[in-house]
């Protein structure tokens, strides 16, 4: 009997170290939405396993219309109103799977952090530094603070940008893999 318990419990340990090895999380980065979603952001969105905004959501809508997909992480942006403000921080600072990682909107980028970037940086380096605000895509790994830093541009068709970007990736325990970006077309 002792045996069979054993030779169960050691089946079940190694189905449970499996799944978990298994276990990766799929992320859709996007920013500066600027009050404006498409189809195409949705469908990228439905694919994911967690969304995370860098800020300038623009409406309320926008979160909305996201979290009915998805768990939305994010943070609020300089033209978000004070509803947007009061359900998302400044500064997010979370675990996905085995990775930190920051989230600020107006941030930098590394050699140009924004005191508010630096000051946190300094503080707890993270893994996985995130900004948005610049609608410049950006995907660099900071020696100095042994982190990768994306910004993932912008998703909207307000501002200077040409082209609407965002990015996907998948954390896989401590492991930042798979980073692609989505080039969803011109602003017009």
């Amino acid at each position: 009997m002792i045996c069979k318990l054993l030779k169960y419990h050691s089946i079940i340990s190694f189905v449970s170290f499996v799944v978990k090895k298994i276990k990766m999380t799929k992320i859709l980065l996007l920013s500066d939405s600027h009050s404006y979603m498409d189809d195409r952001i949705l469908d990228y969105a439905k694919q994911a396993d967690e969304i995370w905004h860098c800020g300038d959501f623009g409406s309320f809508e926008i979160i909305e219309q996201l979290e009915k997909i998805k768990p939305l992480k994010g943070v609020w942006g300089n033209i978000d109103n004070a509803k947007i403000r009061s359900e998302f921080p400044e500064v997010n600072r979370f675990f996905c799977e085995k990775v930190e990682v920051l989230m600020i909107h107006i941030g930098g980028y590394p050699g140009k952090y924004t005191p508010l970037a630096k000051k946190e940086i300094s503080e707890k380096a993270p893994k996985l530094f995130i900004s948005g605000h610049s609608h410049i895509l950006k995907a660099m790994y900071d020696d100095k603070n042994k982190l990768l830093h994306l910004n993932p541009g912008a998703c909207g068709k307000q501002g200077w940008h040409k082209m609407r970007t965002m990015m996907q990736f998948v954390i896989d325990g401590e492991e930042i893999k798979d980073l692609a970006v989505i080039e969803l077309g011109t602003k017009v």
